[in-house]
């Protein structure tokens, strides 16, 4: 399993993934900064009415910070993506596989390999890249959340599902269509996690629960607004009220239950690519 996790990364070193990801991480940091620079520059020079009672810096910086952590997640879903929507189908077309599956490796240890290769990866960059984003943040901004290490790691996990979908994928559809289909999910739980702030805004228990309910479909989403959640911590009144309005804005599905399903859903989600794996025609 060592060995095919070396090859892992090394083949998408050599398909330079690393190198586009990096580039796009950069451009990223750099618009953050200069956003985050502008943004608390301007705020000492706005004012709001003494009966708001919202706390600008608090809702500005924790909205800036859930952007932040939108383009984290949607950078890690590229990365995992490309790390493994050709991991079967690809290797299979190109003759690669048949002579990796055979006895002692199998096909098991193969995937499971391929699994641990981009999810260890995955998990690293999404870390590194959001507690750049919120040191950007509480430095330009002089505010740091209740919870700093939370939503990081919750991010993490929503990308560590993501590529067990991908992986799944991967098993049944080439490599091209994989990656449509995972955008497309991707997308999906996305505007999903939308229609529940709009559900609850407008207080329609119908769209709400259809939110719920995609969210526990796509647990990757449930796992990104029990992150988004974790920035809402200690605020009060009118903020939080504020906050919860924008679709980068707090949560309705956080806790230990969404985590629980979470993770039971990434073994069946394992347990599936496994068995079908093990029946798949190379």
């Amino acid at each position: 399993m060592t060995t095919i996790i070396r090859y892992a990364i090394g083949e998408a070193v050599r398909r330079k993934v690393f190198l586009v990801v990096l580039v796009l991480t950069l451009i990223f940091l750099g618009l953050d900064a200069v956003a985050n620079h502008y943004l608390f520059s301007d705020l000492t020079h706005f004012r709001v009415p003494a009966d708001a009672h919202v706390d600008v810096r608090t809702f500005a910086a924790t909205f800036v910070l859930g952007m932040s952590m939108f383009a984290t997640l949607f950078l890690g879903v590229v990365l995992a993506v490309f790390l493994t929507l050709g991991a079967v189908s690809g290797d299979a077309e190109r003759g690669l596989l048949q002579p990796i599956v055979v006895r002692p490796i199998g096909r098991g240890s193969m995937l499971l390999a391929r699994f641990f290769a981009a999810a260890g990866v995955c998990v690293v960059y999404v870390l590194v890249v959001y507690f750049v984003a919120l040191v950007i943040t509480g430095t330009e901004g002089s505010w740091w959340p209740h919870s700093i290490v939370a939503p990081g790691v919750l991010l993490a996990a929503a990308v560590v599902v993501m590529t067990a979908m991908s992986l799944l994928g991967s098993v049944f559809l080439a490599g091209t269509a994989n990656g449509i289909a995972i955008f497309m999910l991707f997308i999906a739980g996305l505007v999903g996690g939308l229609l529940g702030t709009i559900g609850h805004l407008l207080g329609s228990h119908t769209i709400s629960h259809a939110a719920t309910i995609t969210a526990y479909v796509l647990p990757f989403e449930a796992l990104y607004q029990d992150a988004l959640h974790q920035l809402t911590t200690g605020t009060h009144g009118f903020t939080t009220f504020l906050l919860q309005l924008g679709p980068f804005g707090g949560s309705y599905n956080s806790g230990w239950g969404v985590r629980g399903w979470a993770a039971a859903y990434l073994v069946l989600v394992g347990a599936v690519a496994l068995k079908a794996f093990s029946r798949r025609d190379l």
